[in-house]
């Protein structure tokens, strides 16, 4: 059964979301940065989200199994819109001066109650992947994922823009009360929707509240599919420099306003990658697809910062934003066909923990040592003496040296990965045909209504 107008008004509640937390998170790492000026600052903020969304990826994948998709998004929105008004009420009662205190007890209470509503934005985007394939047909899901990817980028854009505006000139006290509004417009909005799931598909019965060994039985089963996980691990260990640093190497050469302006712009790159997966799909091995564009991201990412230039950082951002969306929607499109879709919630969610463990691991070491070693060595003499001729000369010598060591390293893995075992038996399995029912409309195990509450 096509469900596809269905899906759309699921995406477009799904846009009002991220667009908000998006909007929240850039002007977070924003203020911060250029109120402590410390890149370990943005370091510990994008570490310990991305801990966080890892930590509860099973979890959240599990309850998607578990409940209705509507029921999750209302819950996760709900939990989202209280985490935010208590994070604007911590604001308005507790000095500035104190919350900017990094590793303070009232920074860590305002971080935690922002971390929160942005971290359960992981659950619903849970839920979107497991809609494909529960609302649109199989031979259109590549396509749709290239939609998804298009709203994704459309959400960056306007978040990186009014994200530097906002914090530029209305301040964070002003940006969080927005954010407080728009959260609750998207739970009015999702009351609205109607999901046609008139069962929870259980194969085996309901998983369990938190279910590690059902996730890893199914990733386990699918011939190439640990192989596949792993790669995206290392490729998040390496992208985790990008969470640390990106923002600190920008913000050192234009201004706050400026630099949300140019991630505005920017960011149509990932509308023209995604729309070129939305018209033309991935091709017959979306798995090789998703290999080519990471080559591309790391070739791009060993030049993009060669000399500091905000036109060169440009390009390269715009043509790595570009491929980003051609990567997601392949590893989309791969798990939606060869993973059943009783067990889709936890696959998904034990790939994201594992994928997105990788990345706080690298902001929380290459932090530090960029602000304590790389950026003193690269200006002093000996350092722009040996950087001279690779890097250039400037101030953020120290952090494009830590941009082009990654990409170097990036190459390298994804060339090796063409190689594994694990590629050629996840494509030979993607290629197998699908003769199966539409998910909604194959019979469903018996469930407790305690398990599966009626839809909200």
């Amino acid at each position: 059964m096509d469900n596809t107008r269905s899906f759309h008004q699921v995406l477009l509640n799904t846009l009002i979301a991220n667009v908000t937390t998006g909007f929240l998170w850039f002007a977070l790492t924003f203020w911060v940065y250029l109120e402590t000026r410390s890149v370990l600052a943005t370091a510990i903020i994008g570490g310990a989200y991305m801990l966080l969304t890892a930590v509860m990826g099973v979890p959240f994948g599990t309850w998607v199994d578990r409940w209705r998709k509507k029921q999750v998004m209302v819950v996760a929105t709900m939990v989202s819109a209280t985490a935010y008004a208590l994070a604007l009420v911590w604001f308005l009662l507790v000095p500035t001066s104190q919350i900017l205190v990094i590793g303070g007890p009232q920074f860590w209470v305002f971080l935690a109650l922002v971390l929160v509503g942005a971290v359960v934005e992981s659950a619903r985007n849970i839920t979107l992947s497991t809609c494909v394939t529960l609302l649109v047909p199989e031979p259109r899901r590549a396509k749709v994922n290239g939609l998804v990817g298009m709203v994704s980028g459309l959400g960056f854009a306007v978040t990186s823009v009014f994200s530097g505006l906002s914090v530029g000139q209305l301040g964070m006290g002003w940006t969080l009360a927005i954010a407080v509004a728009l959260t609750w417009l998207a739970l009015a909005h999702v009351a609205t929707l109607k999901i046609p799931e008139p069962e929870i598909v259980h194969a085996e019965g309901a998983p369990r509240a938190v279910d590690f060994k059902g996730a890893f039985r199914a990733i386990t089963a699918v011939p190439g599919l640990v192989g596949l996980v792993l790669f995206a691990t290392f490729n998040n260990l390496l992208g985790g420099v990008f969470m640390a640093l990106l923002d600190p190497y920008g913000l050192t050469l234009v201004s706050v306003e400026a630099w949300g302006l140019l991630w505005g712009v920017l960011s149509m790159g990932f509308l023209i990658g995604a729309g070129l997966v939305a018209s033309k799909g991935l091709g017959a091995k979306p798995l090789r697809a998703l290999l080519l564009a990471n080559l591309a991201m790391w070739t791009i990412c060993v030049g993009f910062t060669a000399r500091e230039s905000i036109w060169l950082l440009a390009a390269g951002i715009l043509a790595y934003m570009a491929l980003i969306p051609v990567a997601e929607a392949a590893e989309q499109t791969v798990l939606q066909k060869v993973v059943p879709y009783a067990t889709q919630g936890r696959v998904f969610g034990l790939a994201q923990a594992v994928e997105v463990a990788a990345a706080p691991v690298s902001a929380f070491l290459v932090g530090p040592i960029a602000e304590f070693w790389l950026i003193p060595w690269a200006a002093s003499d000996a350092g722009r003496a040996s950087l001279s001729w690779l890097l250039g000369e400037g101030e953020t010598r120290g952090i494009a040296l830590v941009f082009t060591m990654s990409g170097v390293l990036g190459v390298l893995l994804t060339l090796g990965a063409f190689l594994t075992r694990s590629y050629r038996l996840l494509t030979a399995e993607y290629s197998v045909p699908v003769d199966a029912p539409d998910p909604v409309d194959e019979p469903a195990a018996a469930v407790d209504p305690a398990d599966s509450p009626d839809p909200a």
